[in-house]
């Protein structure tokens, strides 16, 4: 009999287990966000898209489920500041309205003017206060101090999707959201809420309201990005990361020469790979329930020149920034010496908005200086067009990229200094050189993998994609099962947040 009660016992303390941990799915953990690459939000995904499917044709239903799915989304990833994203929402929606709706020139210009400061204020505050607080200290000697302000996940990206909107409407390049829950809808939508592609009004709204279709063909490449973005992130940038690049950045003066040198390729990887890693699943994601989103990487290592990687590179952004910040500024149309200083102001702000440090500031300013110095040079120079000269050409652009991305990576001056400092001192010593890659053999192999990845011929890719299209259902099957598998045996510890998500 007491063995029957200490089972009964046993199976009523594992049943009040699981409902504490059933409810933990609901509510937000600080210490595990809600992301792309965890178990949890498959399930939650899964679960959400079944409903969807049966909302081809309830508009209104749709636009209303997918709005309160995305605010839980980012309850679920950044706590109670899904508060803000409302109230962001509902003012940028009610001011637009008033803006748009109004016949004289100067009450436009006044309500754009409002927004935009409204909209810079909360971004402002958010994200710079006590950087500016410690700067003041810093040089006063002062000792000010401020209550902790937390940064929300994803405002950068929002803020950056109000303000277009409002200057687009205002510019009256398209008509205004037709409801508050359409404005909310574009602002919120899950897949790129809080890391991208920053996606334009124009091209987004006209989605909200349409038919859901999806072909097998949409439905294969979706699934394709995904299981891509999640090879990138969860395989190739969290093991390096965790195993080898955040080791050697957080104490480089303990490592060689040789490991340091490979930790700076190993991080100009994982940030590539965890960045467009998130976007491609975003993409997929989206494309998945019948929307599309524009592309926001295109193999940027194989840049000939920094113009051409900021064509590459995070494509969303470095577009925003062209249309709402460098062509408002004057872009080229005033003469060189105010382009060039409108180059570098648009990259040091661009560095800024990566985050509210001196480092970023830095590497902005690296790129700001070189992009004017290519396009000062262009003026005179006319390299030859052929295979050696780009191939070359790649090669430097990639290690000025991997140089600056040592400023955005260390956690300090001293740290980047303490870095180029080892490196410095290398030397070609091939017999300790194999036995570092034998220590780290797996994070050496899946950076060799991951540069290959990145470096094979355009066509190659398309081939793989097409391939997987029309490979039977069954196949799909066993591909991303196995994907899901080697996921789960790489893992070293729990799904790892994105580098982006701090922006």
């Amino acid at each position: 009999m007491n063995t029957i009660l200490d089972k009964l016992s046993e199976w009523g303390l594992n049943l009040y287990l699981t409902k504490e941990q059933i409810l933990s799915w609901f509510v937000y953990d600080p210490e595990n966000p809600l992301l792309f690459s965890s178990a949890l939000f498959l399930g939650f995904f899964l679960v959400f898209y079944l409903v969807y499917t049966l909302t081809k044709k309830h508009i209104y239903f749709r636009i209303v489920y997918v709005l309160l799915f995305s605010f839980f989304f980012y309850y679920k990833a950044g706590g109670t500041f899904f508060i803000l994203l409302i109230f962001s929402c509902i003012v940028n929606y009610i001011f637009s309205g008033i803006m748009y709706s109004s016949k004289n020139k100067n009450e436009q210009k006044f309500y754009l003017t409002f927004i935009i400061l409204v909209n810079l204020f909360l971004l402002g505050y958010f994200k710079y206060t006590n950087f500016f607080i410690d700067n003041i200290n810093n040089i006063s000697g002062l000792n000010l101090s401020f209550h902790n302000i937390v940064l929300p996940i994803g405002i950068s990206f929002y803020t950056f999707q109000a303000i277009s909107y409002n200057v687009d409407l205002y510019k009256k390049q398209i008509e205004p959201a037709k409801s508050l829950f359409d404005f909310s809808f574009y602002l919120s939508f899950f897949p790129q809420l809080v890391a991208g592609p920053i996606v334009r009004a124009k091209e987004f709204l006209p989605q909200v309201r349409q038919n859901v279709t999806l072909s097998r063909s949409n439905a294969s490449a979706a699934l394709f990005m995904i299981l891509s973005g999640l090879i990138k992130k969860a395989v190739i940038s969290d093991y390096i990361s965790l195993n080898f690049v955040d080791r050697v950045f957080d104490s480089p003066i303990n490592y060689t020469a040789f490991e340091n040198l490979m930790a700076v390729y190993g991080y100009t990887l994982q940030i590539y790979c965890d960045f467009s890693g998130y976007s491609d699943m975003a993409i997929g994601l989206a494309l998945l329930m019948g929307f599309t989103l524009p592309q926001n990487f295109n193999s940027p290592y194989k840049s000939a020149s920094i113009t051409e990687f900021w064509k590459r590179w995070h494509i969303s952004l470095s577009s925003w920034l062209r249309d709402y910040l460098y062509i408002p500024m004057g872009g080229n149309r005033k003469g060189k010496v105010r382009t060039y200083v409108n180059l570098f102001l648009t990259m040091l702000i661009g560095g800024l908005w990566h985050g509210a440090a001196w480092k970023f500031v830095v590497w902005g300013g690296l790129h700001g200086v070189l992009l004017v110095i290519e396009r000062f040079f262009k003026q005179y120079i006319k390299l030859p067009s052929n295979i050696l000269i780009r191939i070359l050409s790649i090669i430097l652009t990639f290690h000025f990229v991997a140089f600056c991305w040592i400023f955005f990576r260390a956690g300090s001056f001293g740290t980047a200094y303490d870095i180029l400092s080892q490196i410095k001192g290398l030397d070609f010593n091939i017999q300790d050189w194999i036995i570092i890659i034998s220590a780290y053999r797996n994070v050496f192999i899946l950076i060799a993998i991951g540069f290959v990845l990145h470096f094979i011929p355009e066509r190659i890719s398309v081939g793989t994609r097409t391939l997987f299209e029309k490979t039977p259902m069954i196949v799909k099957a066993v591909i991303i099962g196995s994907i899901f598998w080697v996921v789960y045996a790489t893992a070293s510890s729990g799904p790892q947040p994105f580098i982006y998500f701090q922006f």
